[in-house]
């Protein structure tokens, strides 16, 4: 049965070590570490392989005969991974690479633009903000009356500016004694009125014409 390994295989270990060492060291064959049983008369044995950098790993030596009265052959030898081997991950085409490599590209492009869009909204609307507090402080300051005085001006009443008081009666001018007496000039030319004395004379000399003519 299919069950049922090959006594005769399955004690051929010294043949698959000879067979291994066409491939590998000797100091690199461990073990048996176990069997499968391919088929009647056909048995592969598993040797641990002590490489470097492949833990895990077995050795593999496929052995058959063709009945129960012939000796064991081999058929194939070669590097297996176990069930906890490191292995490589599986190899995939260039072009499924590059495909992916393209798409992963145009994504993070598409999340550098939406970040930069979001900055930007950001930016304008601190903007704004900074904005409208420009408003409000040029509101506040058009609410003040540009015509308020300094303190001064509040100590000393709204008569005062740059310390006249307006209040105050100014003092009258000293007239020069020689125009004291001098009649106050006219509106219209301003020129002063002639001495009484002269328009006396004047009528004494035309009453002395009109005597001798």
């Amino acid at each position: 049965m299919l069950d049922q390994a090959d006594p005769t295989l399955l004690a051929a270990v010294d043949l698959a070590r000879a067979a291994l060492l066409d491939i590998t060291p000797a100091d690199t064959i461990g073990e048996l570490v176990g069997h499968v049983v391919e088929g009647e008369h056909v048995l592969t044995l598993l040797l641990d392989c002590t490489m470097p950098g492949y833990p895990g790993w077995r050795w593999t030596v496929s052995l058959s005969r063709v009945d129960e009265d012939s000796l064991p052959s081999v058929l194939e030898t070669e590097l297996t991974p176990g069930d906890e081997g490191l292995v490589a991950p599986d190899w995939i085409p260039w072009s499924d690479r590059l495909a992916d490599y393209r798409t992963a590209q145009e994504l993070a492009a598409a999340v550098a633009a939406a970040e930069t869009l979001d900055t930007d909204d950001e930016d304008d609307e601190s903007d704004d903000d900074e904005d409208d507090e420009s408003d409000d402080d040029e509101d506040d300051e058009s609410d003040e009356d540009p015509l308020a005085l300094d303190d001064d001006f509040d100590d000393h009443g709204e008569d005062v500016l740059d310390g006249i008081d307006f209040g105050e009666a100014l003092p009258t001018p000293e007239l020069n004694p020689a125009e004291a007496d001098e009649p106050e000039a006219e509106a219209d030319g301003g020129a002063r009125r002639p001495p009484a004395k002269s328009r006396r004379r004047k009528v004494v000399l035309e009453e002395d014409s009109e005597h001798q003519g």
